[in-house]
């Protein structure tokens, strides 16, 4: 780590602890999703073609949306009212238990699929109720005028822990996938108790109004703020039909033929470019042309999928995925710096929990949609079509959102810069 986000972590304590206990967290989640997929995927391959078999990996994607469609909204309206270290905390657990399910579920003599889409329908569950709270726990840690930076390091943690967990979770799957699901259950315990060390206040403040109102109120903030708006519903959209990852496990298997070892490196690959661009954003954080960057960062995104789904080369493949982690990254720090320094503190739980709502329909969603397309045209032309399709959409939104393609900064204007300002980000938000 580089001295710069070392003497972050340092200055900021308690957002310290929470960086280091998630990062635990996310290198959980990455092995556990690997191993989810590598396990249907070969279940699926003893009785079924490829395409039926990428398919049933992505139905694994629409059996966590479902809950947390369900549920989203009104974890948002919790983490608003309630200690959000604290619903974290018990997410967490309620994961943990799940992992633990899974280790049974690995260790019978004939796995049910059946029963791996009940799990991860419950992690959908909690997931619902950890990603609000998580992402509006980060401003309560650090000031507004050290967000940019505090958002880098976080979507750091993230795309470290996806270089890092794929790699195992394939190494551990080749060896069993009990073994896999008995070591998340461990990354988890471990991140639970870091995040216990933490003494932040990290209660908002009570707002007036019953639960019900105050989830209107969040969906009226955030369709009203076009910068917020056009931000996560791009990122709905472009992920959606670009999600290359849900295909993995068939290009590893059956096109580049390089098995389960191949298999985590390939997911690793966006994270690659990803971590890479988290550092140098740590270090160097934008601070103009904001809404430009990213929809050049997102058209990046379709081009660099179109050149993984053509690729028949292993390396050219792990290149090309390093270049959409690396456009993904610029397009996660705008839109989640953009959000956080607009949304007021009490308001962020509901508007975090609508933004997780699109990433999650995103990321589940475009699991299902590109394991439906593959099994139409195959995984090939299912990330061709994917690439095409995220181009397209970003270009249609530059032209639907002129004012998110117009924010200029990332940095927490203060209120009385805003009128000699009128590009900031703050300013173009209202």
């Amino acid at each position: 780590m580089s001295q710069a986000p070392r003497n972050f972590l340092l200055r900021h304590p308690d957002f310290g602890l929470f960086w280091a206990g998630m990062f635990a967290v996310n290198i959980a989640v990455q092995i556990e999703a690997v191993t989810i997929g590598w396990q249907i995927y070969s279940i699926g391959r003893e009785t079924m073609s490829i395409k039926e078999s990428a398919f049933l990996v992505g139905m694994v994607g629409l059996a966590q949306f479902l809950p947390l469609f369900a549920l989203t909204l009104w974890a948002g309206s919790l983490a608003d009212r309630h200690s959000r270290r604290a619903i974290v905390l018990v997410s967490l657990l309620v994961e943990t238990l799940c992992v633990l399910g899974l280790v049974a579920v690995a260790l019978e003599d004939a796995p049910q699929v059946s029963h791996i889409f009940a799990i991860a329908a419950m992690f959908g569950a909690a997931r619902a109720f950890l990603s609000p709270a998580s992402s509006a726990l980060v401003p309560m840690l650090v000031p507004k005028s050290d967000m940019p930076q505090a958002i880098s390091l976080k979507s750091l943690s993230w795309q470290a822990a996806v270089i890092v967990g794929p790699w195992l979770g394939g190494l551990l799957c080749a060896v069993s996938t009990a073994a896999a699901y008995a070591t998340t259950a461990v990354l988890y315990a471990a991140g639970m108790a870091i995040l216990l060390l933490m003494r932040a206040n990290t209660t908002p403040e009570r707002q007036p109004g019953s639960q019900w109102a105050q989830i209107k109120e969040g969906l009226a903030y955030t369709w009203h703020n076009k910068i917020i708006f056009g931000a996560i519903s791009l990122d709905l959209f472009a992920v959606l039909l670009g999600g290359a990852t849900a295909l993995l496990p068939a290009f590893a298997s059956d096109i580049l033929k390089v098995g389960p070892e191949g298999f985590g490196i390939l997911r690793s690959g966006p994270a690659i470019g990803a971590v890479l661009m988290a550092l140098a954003l740590s270090r160097w954080p934008l601070r103009r042309r904001a809404g430009v960057r990213m929809f050049w960062a997102v058209a990046a995104f379709g081009l660099a999928t179109i050149v993984f789904g053509l690729s028949q080369n292993m390396w050219l493949s792990v290149a090309a995925l390093a270049v959409l982690g690396a456009a993904d990254m610029i397009s996660v720090y705008v839109r989640q710096t953009l959000v956080q320094i607009v949304t007021p503190d009490h308001m962020r739980g509901r508007v975090s929990s609508v933004s997780g709502l699109f990433i999650s329909g995103s990321n589940e969603l475009g699991e299902f949609e590109s394991g439906l397309v593959s099994r139409l045209i195959g995984p090939v032309g299912a990330a061709v079509f994917g690439g095409i399709g995220t181009i397209l959409v970003t270009g249609t939104w530059a032209w639907m959102f002129p004012a998110l393609r117009q924010a200029d900064r990332l940095d927490a204007t203060p209120a009385s810069e805003e009128t000699t300002k009128p590009h900031s980000a703050i300013t173009q938000a209202s």
